[in-house]
């Protein structure tokens, strides 16, 4: 995975009209926390960070006053109406340092013929892995399976050097057998009459 450079300047001003002001500049106040350290206030340029963020677990390098530091967003907050984001909080990570992440699950072949049903009970996997090779999703194959199966957190092979972060016997993927529809019960009565 690649960094994603980002500008970034600490901001002094806080509460709800701070962060009307930062907004109106097409700017998203943060936060930035983590290793002991006490929070440092941010603004990040809301165009690039909103860029960044449509990869799952980025990893941002950010310039702060004259210092780079390396974080990935723990929490975003969007506007539910127009989608734009509203808050970030990021946390501090270090090279080499393992850190537990959401990844999604995503899906490859076809499941067998009848019309059956792919439950997805868990849409992301936690896993740990290195916080510079942080896989963007993990890929399950669902090619030819029939009603009943189902994939658990063990079966699902993970990329290199990450582990998983919930119970092996988790499920994540069952195949839910197709409902025949029942006939119309009007049309019982009216056969019985006639």
């Amino acid at each position: 995975m690649s960094e994603v450079k980002l500008s970034a300047e600490t901001r002094s001003e806080f509460g709800k009209g701070a962060a009307r002001r930062i907004r109106r500049e097409n700017k998203v106040p943060g936060v930035l926390y983590g290793h002991g350290t006490d929070p440092v206030h941010v603004t990040l340029p809301g165009h690039d960070l909103m860029i960044a963020l449509r990869t799952p677990n980025v990893l941002l390098s950010l310039d702060i006053d004259g210092k780079n530091e390396l974080v990935i967003p723990k929490a975003v907050q969007r506007d539910a109406l127009k989608g734009f984001i509203k808050h970030v909080d990021l946390l501090l990570v270090k090279r080499g340092e393992k850190v537990t992440v959401e990844v999604p699950v995503h899906t490859e072949g076809e499941l067998a013929a009848g019309g059956n049903l792919l439950e997805h009970v868990l849409n992301t996997l936690p896993i740990e892995a290195e916080a510079t090779h942080l896989p963007e999703a993990v890929t399950v194959s669902i090619a030819g399976l029939e009603a009943g199966a189902s994939i658990h957190a063990k079966d699902i092979t993970l990329p290199a050097g990450s582990t998983l972060a919930v119970d092996g016997d988790a499920v994540v993927l069952q195949v839910l057998a197709a409902q025949a529809e029942e006939a119309p019960a009007e049309s019982d009565e009216a056969a019985a009459e006639a």
